[in-house]
Order: C-alpha cells, then structure tokens, then sequence
C-alpha cells in the first residue's frame, strides 16, 4: 500500500505534505508495526503523519446509507464499526461474530468470515483500506495529534500473582 501512495520504489515524492497511518484494530504487533513505519515515513520525508481508523477508511470506500465494517480481530472474533450515511455511529468494538450486529445496507466481512457473521439480507463486500481512502477520512487541516492505537481489548498479557511467602526462608535485611 505504502509504494502506492509514494509513486513506487523509487520512493521520490515531490510536493509530498503529509503522510496517514491506520489506527485500527490489529493484532497487537502488526498495529505497531504500522504506526511504527507510518511514524518512520513520515520522520523521513519531514511530513506530518495523521492516523486515523481503518475502519472508517474502509467504510468511506463503500456507497451506502448504512454500513457495517468487520474485520478479523482474531481469537474467533471480529472488530466492527456502523457507520450511517458516512459517520461513524456505533464502534469501534470487537466482539464474536456469531452475535448480533445493527443491521445495515452493506457489510465488509472477510471472505474467512462471511458464513458465521449473523447478518440477514445485506449485500456483502471484503474490502481492505486503500491509500485513498486513508486520506480521505484524515482530518489534513488539523495539526496531527500523537499516534495513539486503538486496543479494542485488554492483551493476553497479564501481571504475575504475588507468590506466597516460603516459611523456610528466613527474614533477611540488607544493608
């Protein structure tokens, strides 16, 4: 996507003014990393970076009056926004796609995905966020705010339990 937006390999992009990085849910490491490159790019070539969700990037490539954007969020689950006549409504969230969703018009799901979203009558499509679509949802008039991911839920991480005191091991102070 990135050799899209900068004309190729060649990476020489004349009047260049600002660079946009997604903020969307991924995979803990995978969203790093992009705003992690997103930041670099833009360090590189003295241009601001605006981040913005992905989703909504991905909603603004669909025409329709409601429109619900799925993506894998891993863990049997999917991140998922609803968007009406272009706004952002509900989301971002992440939940199982076997619950239920508002209902809307058009949803993006991922083809993996499409049998167990629950979701009656509405046309389905897999989209992914382009570099135009990027630009578009960024506020560009804006002074760029401080690249800030979007965790939709807690890491698998979590803080050791304290271990029990040994009754063998004596007391012992330091000096």
């Amino acid at each position: 996507m990135r050799s899209g937006v900068f004309g190729g390999g060649g990476c020489h992009v004349p009047g260049r003014h600002r660079d946009c990085g997604g903020l969307r849910s991924r995979p803990f490491t995978g969203l790093r990393v992009g705003m992690a490159t997103a930041a670099a790019f833009g360090d590189a070539l003295g241009v601001p970076v605006h981040g913005v969700c992905s989703l909504d990037a991905i909603a603004a490539r669909i025409d329709a009056p409601t429109v619900l954007v799925t993506t894998d969020a891993r863990r049997r689950e999917v991140y998922w926004a609803w968007y009406q006549d272009g706004r952002r409504v509900e989301g971002p969230s992440v939940q199982s796609p076997a619950e239920s969703f508002p209902q809307a018009h058009m949803v993006n799901v991922p083809e993996h995905l499409a049998d167990k979203l629950s979701i009656e009558g509405a046309q389905r499509v897999d989209l992914d966020p382009s570099p135009a679509s990027l630009v578009s949802v960024a506020d560009l008039d804006s002074s760029p705010q401080p690249l800030v991911p979007l965790y939709l839920r807690r890491p698998d991480v979590k803080e050791p339990k304290p271990k029990p005191r040994n009754s063998a091991v004596p007391d012992v102070e330091w000096q």
